[in-house]
């Protein structure tokens, strides 16, 4: 009976606190239509087809955390000094990588944590050719790039999902 009126309750309680975090309001009102909002939208969500998947290695989860932790500390850095030094000339620009990773649990934190780190965005994904489209801020070189996404990120990411 619970699981049919609470299908996914950690969405719902994520949902339910983001909702009270925007609002920045305790109030019986907010909680009242954060609550409403939450089991409605985690009721639609039964009807999505989401694919079953598991992290086989959490070691190599927490590595990874930690790496995407140390890389915004870093490209915060290197993206401040861009912005202080306008005298300095960079070069942005996009790289196109091949990625050989298909779970797509891991292609979405792949996107998740390219975007999350300054200077770098996730443009646009081509599911035919199975490659994404990288734009950077400050473009040196599109071979280390392409290095780095691979051996960095979608190697962990595929050693965790599939």
């Amino acid at each position: 009976m619970l699981r049919r009126w609470l299908p996914f309750p950690l969405l719902t309680a994520a949902l339910i606190l983001t909702w009270l975090l925007l609002n920045e309001s305790l109030s019986p009102g907010a909680i009242l239509l954060g609550t409403l909002l939450a089991l409605i939208v985690s009721r639609l969500v039964v009807r999505f087809e989401i694919p079953r998947s598991r992290i086989i290695r959490p070691i190599s989860a927490l590595k990874l955390a930690c790496n995407v932790l140390v890389e915004i500390v870093r490209s915060n850095n290197a993206v401040a000094r861009i912005i202080l030094m306008p005298n300095k000339r960079y070069r942005s620009g996009f790289v196109l990588i091949p990625l050989d990773m298909r779970n797509p649990y891991g292609l979405t934190l792949l996107a998740c944590i390219i975007t999350a780190t300054p200077g770098t965005l996730w443009v646009e994904f081509d599911s035919k050719e199975h490659a994404m489209l990288l734009h950077v801020l400050d473009l040196i070189d599109e071979d280390e790039w392409r290095r780095i996404i691979k051996e960095r990120y979608e190697k962990r990411l595929m050693e965790i999902f599939e």
